[in-house]
């Protein structure tokens, strides 16, 4: 049942704002998951008893006042995104929710641990495959589950890459379930995205509510672009190399981010028209001539990068950049190939590679998946659809995706055919229990499930920043975060006490 909040303890100014307001209505999350701010007795937990104070002296009315300014200094800012299949090009807020994502440093210090862990595992494992392939002969990974991947780009195998280091940017998904445990849901790394906003909602967080910055003790994310580019200067062997952001252009639905990221960073946002290669180096057109370029830092896919090498009817890459790539006289971060590991039908795989290549048991677990193109997978996802969460192997953004217990019959029925067509192209995992978040919405502050993307970076040594971007389902009980899907995003606090 929704309560009533009580209002009182206020300032003067504050008093002032919230009279007269009715109180803010605080909904209880559902008996059998996992709240990040209640107990299931109804108390607070420990971490959000300071702000539990807080949010008890607002009022509804105040609230939404402070979520409209949050909204009205995103579209200021152009902080937008455009969904792919939408005819009208109409670009879109990502809703921003007023009520943070609280984490103590005990509990961050040991997801830190897991993600450094299973990231040195996994650029570990891109080096062995496009070199040794020790893995692929021990037999721990099926040999043509990489070896004809459409991530794998033979034109890769033996190239030198410095550092022995492909992903330099990784996103990695995780989910809390009801037992309170985190669990990776998967690895992104082609070109994760969402940085920015996790950025923009700090910003916004510091603006809109800054008597709470002096309460708590919230470890800064504010230095990650600083640390981005420390990391892409690292990448290279030269000594004051030369950084680019490459972007698809205007039109992609990210493409505030590659702006963003490079305006913090102080370097160049290009498009492939604005680069060439000459002798096997890379250059940049600007109004004084040619520069040589040392690092790209790319945000397209592999097929868009060359069309001498990949597709030869893209228009957004840069002829000969693969060329110069393989001689060592560029940087491409993250790595030609590296997608290979983020492809859902290799994520099963990765607590594997933490034994093979570390010699550690995984710190992180992953979430329970059966893969279709094995026989019996197949039979138990077919036997069990109405209870299964069904992935494509290539698919993002929530994309391409059966969500078994929130699908009709039809639905249902149709993603059954599509598997017994193609049961290779698909993954399928437990329907987890995501835990949930008291959020800002229409009837109060009521629990939204969510999830939560660290950025880790890998550099001369491997650095996150605290906390990430949390993803929120906006609408009751649903268990899609993707902003393309109707998500939101908040700003998530690592606190010390």
């Amino acid at each position: 049942m929704p309560v009533s909040s009580q209002v009182g303890g206020q300032s003067q100014q504050q008093s002032q704002s919230a009279a007269d307001e009715p109180g803010l209505a605080l909904i209880a999350p559902p008996a059998a998951g996992y709240d990040e701010m209640l107990l299931p007795d109804g108390a607070v937990r420990p971490r959000y008893a300071a702000y539990q104070d807080w949010l008890q002296s607002r009022s509804a009315d105040w609230m939404e006042r402070k979520r409209a300014e949050a909204d009205l200094i995103f579209r200021r800012t152009g902080i937008t995104f455009s969904v792919y299949g939408d005819e009208t090009g109409t670009e879109r807020l990502i809703p921003s929710d007023v009520v943070p994502r609280i984490i103590d440093a005990e509990e961050w210090g040991r997801l830190e641990l897991g993600l450094i862990q299973r990231v040195k595992a996994i650029n570990r494992f891109l080096w062995d495959i496009y070199h040794q392939q020790d893995i692929l002969r021990a037999g721990l990974i099926p040999a043509d589950q990489i070896l004809i991947n459409q991530q794998y780009q033979v034109a890769m195998v033996g190239v030198q890459v410095p550092h022995q280091t492909y992903a330099h940017i990784v996103g990695v998904d995780l989910v809390r379930h009801n037992d309170g445990e985190f669990y990776v849901l998967e690895d992104n790394l082609r070109v994760p995205s969402g940085v920015s906003y996790m950025l923009s909602n700090r910003k916004m967080m510091m603006r809109l509510f800054p008597e709470l910055f002096q309460t708590y003790a919230v470890r800064p994310v504010e230095h990650y672009p600083a640390m981005l580019l420390d990391t892409l200067n690292n990448a290279s062997l030269q000594d004051r190399p030369t950084v680019v952001v490459l972007t698809p252009g205007p039109y992609n639905s990210a493409y505030f981010e590659h702006a963003f990221l490079a305006q913090q960073m102080g370097v160049e946002l290009v498009e492939g028209r604005d680069l060439f290669v000459e002798d096997g180096f890379v250059y940049m057109r600007t109004t004084s001539g040619r520069q040589r370029v040392d690092v790209v830092y790319r945000r397209l896919d592999d097929v868009f990068l060359d069309p001498l090498a990949f597709r030869p009817d893209s228009v957004l890459g840069v002829p000969g950049l693969l060329a110069a790539y393989r001689l060592g006289n560029v940087v491409i971060s993250n790595a030609i190939g590296a997608g290979v590991a983020d492809d859902k039908s290799i994520y099963p795989y990765v607590p594997d590679m933490i034994r093979f290549y570390l010699g550690e048991e995984p710190l992180l677990k992953n979430v329970p998946t059966f893969q279709c193109r094995k026989p019996d997978d197949l039979a138990y996802v077919l036997a069990h659809l109405p209870e299964l969460v069904v992935k494509e192997v290539h698919g993002a953004g929530g994309y391409g995706m059966l969500v078994g217990p929130t699908s009709s019959t039809e639905e249902i029925d149709r993603f059954r055919k599509v598997l017994i067509a193609r049961p290779q192209s698909y993954i399928a995992q437990p329907t987890l229990s995501l835990s949930t978040c008291p959020t800002f919405v229409e009837e109060g502050v009521a629990p939204r499930h969510l999830d939560l993307r660290p950025f880790v970076l890998t550099g001369r040594e491997i650095r996150i920043v605290p906390g990430g971007l949390t993803r929120v389902a906006l609408r009751k009980g649903s268990l899609v975060v993707n902003s393309s899907q109707g998500g939101g995003t908040k700003d998530t606090w690592v606190v010390d006490h």
